[in-house]
């Protein structure tokens, strides 16, 4: 999947030049040539305030045929 960079001032000038590149892959938005925003892990994204308080109950999902080799 293609990731398609687009600057922090092309975004704030017109949104739909990062909608068209999001259909078909994502979208680094970049502040000068570096990405804009930090890096955060998979725990500092978990343990965010409020999270607590969002309902997730995503159904199960079985992947394979259920037969073991």
């Amino acid at each position: 999947m293609p990731i398609a960079p687009v600057s922090s001032r092309e975004l704030s000038q017109d949104v739909c030049n990062a909608e068209k590149p999001a259909q078909s892959g994502s979208v680094l938005i970049t502040t000068g040539r570096e990405p804009a925003g930090r890096g955060r892990s998979l725990v500092d994204a978990l343990s965010m305030p409020g999270l607590a308080d969002i309902d997730f109950a995503p159904p199960r999902v079985r992947i394979g045929n259920g037969r073991h080799p």
